[in-house]
């Protein structure tokens, strides 16, 4: 009867396991493929710095007389929506010199390459990044099962020639566009957030985009704890005039494109280091609570 028990318990063990992969699985495949991205109105920010993302998973356009930069890829079968901005901004894909990345979850790095393919543009990524890069998705910080659909192929996306790696402080240069990466894992060991300066007529606005500092539970690793805490240092300790992350919902895309349409000058509703500590404030919370995602 005792071996009776523990079978029974085990046979519900596995079973649980398995609904949980199942659950995650179709999570990350649903993800994978469009994640429920819309269009969104391309956009200006300040100086030459734009908006071409999707409704949530964002990418931005920095503009330079020697050619562009793109920030992030979306989804694979989002980028055209990027592509699509762009022209409609009067813009040629063919001019994006530079492709950077945030992290490498489908959300973000999917769609590199489609970008890339269109552009011909470098890809430029962190060492960490690079490898989940450069084979389509595989991270080996992820929950098992979901590592197993990539390698079989179900799931992942189009792997991504990664033709520079950089280090934590260097600046990537397109004549005078210069973004500077400061790496700050937690969310990935990869992650990259980006400082750089754009011009407003006579001032200069310093440009903060976060990569998401939030944790997933489905990509977690040793010391990640630790690396939440010394990147959300760095990013504290970072002047913000202007700050974005990967996902518009999060710094207020829609809410602050509505007001820049009624201000006296369309930058000024950006313009938003209160916004930029208070979600610093709420990424040190959740870190102390122990929430994932």
């Amino acid at each position: 009867m005792r071996h009776l028990t523990k079978r029974c318990r085990l046979v519900v063990l596995l079973g649980l396991v398995s609904v949980l992969a199942l659950v995650l699985v179709g999570r990350w495949l649903n993800a994978t493929k469009r994640g429920g991205q819309e269009p969104a109105e391309p956009f200006r920010i300040a100086g030459n710095f734009y908006y071409v993302g999707a409704n949530d998973v964002a990418a931005f356009l920095v503009t330079g007389p020697e050619g562009h930069v793109v920030l992030d890829g979306g989804y694979p079968s989002t980028a055209p929506m990027i592509m699509a901005s762009i022209a409609k901004l009067g813009l040629n894909i063919k001019d994006v010199k530079v492709l950077l990345n945030s992290e490498p979850h489908p959300d973000h790095g999917g769609g590199l390459r489609v970008l890339q393919q269109a552009s011909d543009a470098q890809l430029w990524a962190s060492d960490a990044s690079a490898d989940s890069l450069a084979s389509g998705g595989d991270d080996p910080d992820l929950v098992l099962p979901l590592r197993a659909l990539i390698w079989i192929g179900v799931l992942g996306y189009p792997a991504a020639r990664v033709d520079h790696r950089f280090k934590d402080g260097d600046t990537i240069r397109v004549g005078p566009i210069a973004l500077t990466a400061h790496i700050t894992a937690g969310h990935t060991r990869g992650c990259t957030s980006w400082s750089f300066p754009v011009r407003d007529g006579d001032r200069v606005l310093n440009v903060v985009s976060v990569c998401d500092p939030g944790v997933l539970a489905t990509s977690r690793y040793p010391g990640q704890a630790a690396d939440r805490a010394r990147s959300l240092r760095v990013l504290r300790s970072l002047p913000a005039d202007i700050w974005v992350t990967n996902h518009a919902g999060a710094w207020g895309r829609y809410r602050k494109f509505v007001a820049s349409a009624a201000a006296k000058n369309a930058v000024d509703p950006f313009i938003d280091p209160e916004g930029y500590h208070a979600y610093i404030d709420a990424a040190e919370a959740e870190l102390r609570s122990g929430r994932m995602h």
